[in-house]
């Protein structure tokens, strides 16, 4: 009788166990690598908005002029530089409530300090040059925060970017400091 030689059940079991190993630590490996792309994406869209924001806000800034307070006719030149602003002016805090924690009396006082906040569209982002951009519920809507006074522009977004300890940061200048 000839002597048949193959794989053992324990020879197998081992290799099983060995593929299931590497498929892990690959796994796991691949997930972190795509929740900092995700976060990549999400600061590369921001910065984009952050740009052609501040491109606005040098429009309206040239508009109104080098002072803004003692300007004669200050609200008719702030009322003109708003409306080269792109977005729909927030005039409430619905969306900010649960996600950026900005309150109804900081809202008050950044507008009376030349501040505004708009909520981007996918067609202002379209408006604005940034074509391949969405702005919507399942991304998380763009708001922009333009500072007309200090010539500044920040960018947040209302789903922000979640940490794996849970931690959820919102703006663009938060999410700078990661990796």
């Amino acid at each position: 009788m000839k002597n048949n030689k193959g794989i053992t059940l324990i020879t197998l079991i081992i290799t099983i166990i060995v593929i299931l190993i590497i498929a892990g630590i690959s796994i796991g490996a691949g997930n972190g690598v795509i929740k900092k792309s995700e976060l990549e994406n999400l600061k590369t869209n921001m910065l984009l908005i952050k740009v052609k924001g501040k491109e606005y806000v040098e429009n309206a800034n040239f508009k109104l002029g080098t002072n803004i307070d003692s300007a004669a006719d200050k609200e008719d030149k702030v009322s003109n530089a708003k409306g080269e602003l792109k977005g729909e002016e927030i005039l409430n805090i619905d969306i900010f409530r649960d996600n950026i924690n900005i309150t109804q009396e900081q809202l008050q006082e950044d507008n009376a300090n030349y501040t505004y906040y708009y909520k981007l569209s996918t067609q202002n982002l379209i408006d604005m040059g940034l074509t391949n951009i969405k702005s919507d519920e399942n991304k998380g809507f763009y708001i922009i925060k333009y500072d007309i006074k200090n010539n500044e522009v920040e960018v947040y977004n209302t789903k922000g970017y979640e940490e794996e300890d849970g931690n959820v940061f919102f703006s663009l200048n938060e999410m700078q400091v990661l990796y």
